[in-house]
């Protein structure tokens, strides 16, 4: 039987995952309204709340629809579906599959089609990485949330510092990805800076949704500024692309 990315099977292994998570969500919020309930909250203030929280969900979803889109090219449509759609994110998902492919010595993004060895192994590098963090936080989080608490404490003013400094670490490590093909232009090949330009278009378009939010009031933009900034990146990426290749 020959191997695709978009067999049947990969579809109905990554639904039955899918189809878990959002049992366990309706679930939840079953719970939820069974306690508000119990708790005498207004009815009307609930499916204010209900309604609220699921128009301001559609943009989250925009950006996972989008990502999606960007990784099917290589890795069919069932498993970036089923990985955004439990513990993933575009930037790390995208990373981690291109470390793989290029590591197996193929080329993330080229179109080609992966093996059956390959797609696992992608599925392995994407799956097992990332579950690092859950695992960890049951060992260390209690203690460093007794640590943070106890420096915030003794100095609120460091305790802020350590906590954007960390933050600010966690993001250089998918900024250096950007970064680590700039060297390039010394060798009249400008392909390296094509990340870095859709990064900045990327980068104005949210100040720009920033500051329109700030200036008008509307605060719902805040909560499409991140769809509208990948959909800008994307589009921006063509022409550069094209200039620069």
């Amino acid at each position: 039987m020959e191997f695709s990315v978009n067999h049947p099977l990969i579809f109905l292994l990554s639904g039955i995952l899918v189809a878990a998570v959002l049992v366990q969500s309706v679930w939840f919020l079953v719970k939820a309204l069974r306690r508000a309930k119990a708790i005498g909250m207004d009815s009307t203030k609930i499916k204010k709340l209900i309604v609220s929280a699921a128009t301001f969900t559609v943009a989250p979803a925009v950006a996972i629809v989008i990502s999606v889109m960007t990784l099917s090219k290589d890795l069919g449509v069932a498993l970036p579906w089923m990985r955004l759609s439990v513990v993933g994110s575009l930037s790390y998902e995208t990373i981690a599959a291109s470390n793989a492919v290029n590591a197996m010595g193929g080329s993330f993004g080229s179109g080609v089609a992966l093996t059956a060895s390959q797609f696992i192994t992608v599925v392995l590098v994407m799956t097992i990485s990332i579950m690092v963090g859950i695992w960890l936080v049951p060992l260390v989080a209690k203690k460093m949330q007794k640590g943070m608490i106890s420096m915030e404490k003794r100095d609120k003013k460091w305790s802020e510092i350590f906590t954007s400094a960390m933050f600010i670490g966690m993001i250089s490590a998918f900024v250096g990805y950007v970064f680590c093909n700039v060297s390039t232009v010394f060798k009249a090949d400008f392909s390296g800076i094509i990340p870095v330009l859709v990064m900045a278009v990327s980068a104005v378009v949210m100040l720009a949704a920033g500051l329109l939010s700030k200036k008008t009031g509307w605060r719902f933009i805040n909560e499409y500024a991140l769809p509208i900034s990948l959909l800008s990146g994307m589009a921006a990426a063509i022409p550069i692309t094209a200039w620069l290749s």
